[in-house]
């Protein structure tokens, strides 16, 4: 696929086996019937990103023509030709999923997806009037006319595309027009008033709005109806500079992203060659942006399926576990000094972080809160604490990452609304995004001054840290400490720090060379017969300088373990290259979100947590922090942590030479499904901890 001299998938086919994987949750009959249509929703989601980002920038790089196929090493027309072709196979199995499985499932449980046909008079009354009465200001009727009309489709939303003729015309001179379904305004699923006892029915918002719409054109008689949907190129185009104001850029290129190129038209496969041939022609579209798809579009509005109260037909829940010695600690910071703390998320409770942030906001003693944003909830209580914490005089200082994708303009509003509280805030510097997730509250105690740090592999999040797996680690020891402090006092000043960061690894400075050292050092190692061993744990792999140093150590005898959430650019079972790497994929009910690096390093085994993938942005063009875990507790506790999931027979998947994703099924008598054991082995942990207070307090 690559110009290179090794084995080595491009990123973005290698993405789609991925979101494959998401599509095979929705496929397994194991999987609990509401997140089978979750899983729906999220492949959907991720898909309209993919086109959004990715695909907009391919047809970009494929307009140049030659001059980007030189200058690259890949052909981005053979690589948008692949992308197609993968995406259009899948949304057939997407619809026959759905269908053919999903469909019926529901109405085994007594909940049926009807259309207009289905309906008796009392439901087409009820739809009827809730047109009239919720949806009418929102449809925007416009009747098409060639070379004349061409309304603007804004990204991403849902439009019914109608095939017309005049009361009382010519059959073959037809006419078109466009609705939009207002989904961004109303639910995309409407209950009915249920037609007999016990039977739940719903309708989708989009054949509401093809039953009325007879009422929005009175003047012509409707032949058919398909609906489309427009994705517009989102990625912003921003010039790595080291000069101007990066602020005002993000903020003008926000302007335009809803009215970017178009990067795929998706229609209804019905849809007749005369209709889709006049739409292309009205918003200017080659066939290369068109991808067929069933009768209905915008399938992450299935994030909003109605669950009618069946618990049972979800997940089990898993209630976060508490963390007892910071959350019920009467003086949190006398808990935290002198001490390390390694959590888990979501299989512990974030309520330790928060309460950090809040209690130092209150903290009389505390001089100065630090904190690095890359994605921030909504609705934040670690933000407000922050405004607290200035209101009341102390120095907070807080980096807001301006460029995180989708997020930008979020962001911008938090970093506004900190500014007119009092927080000093530091913006993105241009050509670097920061991505280290890290905080630092400064105290003085007793004449002296105290710094107690947090450090995790996931962002500041309070909603996404529910479903997202990360970790989280608190620690007062200054070898850690002092270099977070030198972290933010490179990102204040954006003066590089001379001296060499010794227990960090951080993105900018010694990063990428530690890493490569460490591989070597195993290449070493085996070659002199000793044991040598590497295993990652990584969202994505791509950089192609460290899948090189990984095949040099597969070859070299060095065992690989790769546990890869997504983009992995590196091809297994390749002979001569890659024997001794084993490469595994979990999808499941949380998204596997942390970094671990783990070395074997001749028996002083060297473990590493990080913000940070193998991708080239994040090597290369990134700010990344991964720290060391010493604590032999932790250590062993990570350890037994990759076992688990390295011995998943239930969601694990062999990211196999042909990118087919097959199940890892085992010889095992028993199931094991690493996200579910991993919250019993800590769960575990919790209780073996509490049974040794009583005993302590007993005595």
């Amino acid at each position: 696929m690559e110009n290179f001299d090794f084995p080595y998938i491009h990123r973005d086919i290698s993405w789609l086996s991925f979101n494959h994987r998401v599509l095979q949750e929705a496929m397994d009959p194991n999987v609990p019937l509401l997140e089978r249509i979750k899983f729906l929703a999220i492949y959907s989601s991720n898909l309209d990103e993919f086109f959004r980002v990715r695909v907009g920038q391919l047809r970009s790089l494929a307009k140049m023509g030659k001059k980007a196929k030189k200058e690259l090493e890949f052909d981005p027309k053979n690589v948008l030709k692949k992308v197609i072709k993968t995406v259009n196979k899948q949304a057939e199995i997407f619809s026959r999923i759905f269908s053919e499985e999903i469909v019926p499932q529901l109405a085994k449980y007594h909940i049926h997806l009807l259309r207009m046909e289905d309906i008796n008079d009392e439901q087409k009354r009820f739809v009827e009037d809730y047109f009239q009465d919720q949806m009418l200001p929102f449809v925007q009727p416009v009747l098409l006319v060639k070379n004349r009309v061409k309304p603007f489709l804004n990204n991403a939303a849902l439009y019914l595309t109608l095939l017309m003729v005049e009361k009382g015309g010519d059959e073959k001179n037809p006419a078109y027009a466009i609705a939009k379904i207002p989904s961004d305004h109303l639910p995309r699923f409407l209950e009915l008033p249920p037609s007999e006892s016990g039977r739940r029915e719903l309708i989708i918002l989009d054949d509401v709005v093809r039953h009325n719409a007879q009422y929005l054109f009175p003047g012509y008689e409707i032949r058919a109806s398909y609906s489309i949907k427009l994705s517009r190129d989102a990625e912003l185009y921003i010039e790595d500079e080291f000069s101007g104001d990066l602020i005002q850029k993000i903020k003008e290129s926000l302007s335009k992203r809803v009215v970017g190129t178009a990067s795929r038209l998706v229609y209804d496969r019905k849809m007749p060659e005369e209709l889709l041939h006049f739409l292309m022609e009205t918003f200017e579209l080659e066939k290369q942006d068109l991808l067929p798809e069933g009768r209905y579009h915008n399938n992450f509005d299935f994030f909003q399926f109605p669950d009618f109260g069946l618990g049972h037909l979800k997940n089990n829940p898993l209630p976060s576990l508490p963390y007892p010695v910071l959350e019920e600690a009467p003086d949190l910071f006398e808990a935290l000094k002198g001490g390390e703390y390694l959590l888990h998320f979501p299989y512990h409770s974030y309520e330790s972080v928060v309460r950090l942030f809040e209690v130092a906001a209150a903290d009389l003693h505390v001089t100065h809160i630090k904190i690095v944003q890359y994605r921030v909830a909504r609705r934040s209580r670690i933000m407000e604490a922050l405004m607290k914490a200035a209101a009341a005089g102390k120095r907070v200082s807080v980096f807001v990452e301006v460029k995180a994708r989708f997020d930008e303009e979020a962001n911008l509003r938090w970093a506004e609304k900190l500014e007119k509280a009092g927080v000093q805030v530091h913006y993105s510097f241009p050509g670097v995004k920061v991505h280290a997730k890290i905080g630092l509250i400064i105290r003085e105690e007793q004449g002296h001054v105290q710094f107690y740090s947090y450090l995790s592999t996931g962002n500041f999040h309070e909603e996404t840290v529910k479903v997202y797996s990360d970790f989280g680690f608190f620690t007062t020891k200054p070898y850690l400490t002092n270099e977070v402090a030198r972290v933010f006092s490179y990102l204040e000043t954006v003066q590089r720090q001379e001296e060499p960061f010794e227990f960090m690894l951080v993105g900018q400075y010694n990063l990428r060379e530690t890493l490569e050292a460490l591989i070597d050092n195993e290449i070493s190692n085996a070659k002199a017969g000793k044991p040598a061993s590497i295993i990652l744990k990584l969202n994505s792999l791509q950089d192609p300088k460290m899948i090189q140093k990984l095949y040099a150590a597969s070859q070299a005898g060095v065992t690989v373990k790769l546990i890869i959430r997504g983009i992995c650019s590196l091809v297994t079972e390749e002979r001569g290259w890659s024997e001794n790497i084993q490469v595994i994929s979990i999808v499941d009910r949380f998204l596997e979100h942390a970094r671990v690096f783990l070395f074997h390093n001749d028996g002083d085994e060297k473990i590493y947590l990080a913000s940070a993938d193998w991708m080239v942005r994040n090597l290369s063009h990134r700010v990344e922090t991964a720290f060391p875990l010493l604590n032999p507790d932790h250590r062993n506790e990570m350890k037994e942590l990759l076992y688990i999931q390295f011995k998943d027979n239930v969601k694990a998947r062999n990211i196999n030479h042909s990118q087919t994703n097959p199940y890892l099924r085992k010889s095992s008598a028993l199931n094991i499904r690493a996200q579910v054991e991993t919250y019993y082995y800590l769960k575990r942990k919790l209780e073996e901890a509490k049974l040794e207070n009583q005993n302590e307090s007993a005595v």
